[in-house]
């Protein structure tokens, strides 16, 4: 099979073109390599990278000319710390603009599902692609008969097909979320008390969401840049109002193959970051959205890093900022929700230990497991005051 993906990329890998690899938790691992020795023949490549959540895919850097990520992520560590990737840095919703101006690519490489129509469609992300898609990039990849059918759109047009794939080589890349701690618990019991029956709400992955959405005790919807696990129980308890929307999945089989079977049904759940990310939309859409974001640390005047400190290039900007900045702007409410210390050290910073990825503007409240600070209406030295004391305490 390798052979054949190699011969169909060197049809369509022109010296010097730029092409784009779909990220999240199901990219097309198996066209990596092969890309990586088409485009060390060809010459001048240059390669565009979104968010790399799992593995690093197995792509030869010195193959290409240039690597830019749009996203970044731990799969992409390495690459960016060691010089052979470049980080753009952008909140989610202006990839497009990147990918539609100076990083538009000349081919997009996805993994692609094949729905009951018989049409073809991405499958366990949309985010970026579609958009491509539909401004006349071409699309290649490969077919997975184990990849979640969640794309909500029209089948795509005009794909070239390279292989198609089963079993592993096309299933999603599975993520498992950890028990979450007492701390963890103690933020989401206050979170939750935040959150009114019939709200929207926006939440990531990781233990703390999973305690966030435990939490919740009334009926919410769900419009959110990433679905995890945490969706699926809140369906199971009866607390999930209509079908969720998100840009991607990001989980176990469990929340792939829930995925799969709304999808199949009509009710696909991965959506364009056109959408998805829409702070107008998000910002006006009936019922208030309640952005629940972590952080990795915050300042005393309420802004927040989530991509890394001491130089670690493991985090990213994602729709951290668009998310915040649609609640903050609406009838809902924007929350940073952080562990009060984190290996022994506050999360609370005099000066933070990499960029502001959100404003302190776009923060309405902040919960730890000692308790809430309420930041609305107050000046700056009050909110200064505000954090220290919930920090004291």
């Amino acid at each position: 099979m390798s052979g054949d993906i190699e011969h169909g990329l060197a049809e369509l890998v022109r010296p010097g073109a730029r092409i784009a690899l779909a990220d999240g938790c199901g990219p097309p691992a198996v066209l990596a390599a092969p890309l990586s020795r088409v485009a060390a023949r060809a010459g001048g490549v240059r390669l565009v990278l979104g968010w790399v959540p799992g593995p690093a895919p197995a792509i030869d850097p010195d193959a290409f000319a240039d690597i830019r990520t749009v996203v970044g992520g731990p799969g992409l560590r390495a690459l960016i710390e060691s010089g052979h990737a470049h980080r753009v840095p952008a909140r989610l919703s202006a990839t497009p603009a990147l990918l539609a101006g100076p990083l538009r690519p000349d081919l997009l490489l996805a993994t692609l599902v094949r729905g009951g129509d018989g049409g073809l469609r991405f499958g366990a992300e949309v985010s970026w692609m579609r958009g491509l898609h539909d401004a006349g990039v071409p699309v290649a990849g490969v077919v997975s008969a184990s990849a979640p059918h969640a794309d909500a759109g029209p089948p795509l047009t005009g794909v070239s097909v390279l292989a198609e794939v089963e079993g592993p080589a096309g299933s999603p890349f599975t993520v498992r979320t950890p028990e979450p701690t007492a701390a963890d618990r103690a933020v989401a019991a206050a979170v939750a008390a935040l959150v009114p029956a019939g709200a929207r709400i926006q939440f990531g992955p990781g233990r703390l969401a999973a305690a966030l959405v435990a939490a919740l005790e009334v009926p919410v919807a769900v419009d959110s840049g990433l679905l995890a696990d945490p969706v699926v129980d809140l369906d199971a308890r009866g607390l999930l109002r209509g079908t969720p929307s998100s840009t991607a999945l990001y989980g176990s089989p469990r929340l792939y193959d829930w995925a799969d079977r709304l999808g199949r049904a009509g009710r696909g759940t991965v959506r364009p970051v056109e959408h998805t990310h829409d702070v107008s939309r998000l910002s006006t859409d009936p019922g208030p959205l309640v952005a629940l974001n972590t952080a990795l640390e915050i300042d005393r005047d309420g802004q927040v890093n989530v991509e890394g400190v001491a130089g670690s290039a493991a985090g990213m900007i994602g729709g951290h900022p668009d998310f915040a900045a649609a609640a903050a702007r609406g009838p809902g409410l924007s929350v940073i929700a952080l562990a009060s210390a984190h290996r022994g050290r506050p999360t609370l910073v005099d000066r933070l230990g990499g960029p502001v990825t959100t404003p302190s503007h776009d923060v309405d409240v902040v919960v730890t497991d000692r308790g809430t600070a309420d930041l609305r209406g107050l000046g700056r030295a009050e909110r200064r005051r505000a954090l220290d004391a919930l920090w004291a305490e």
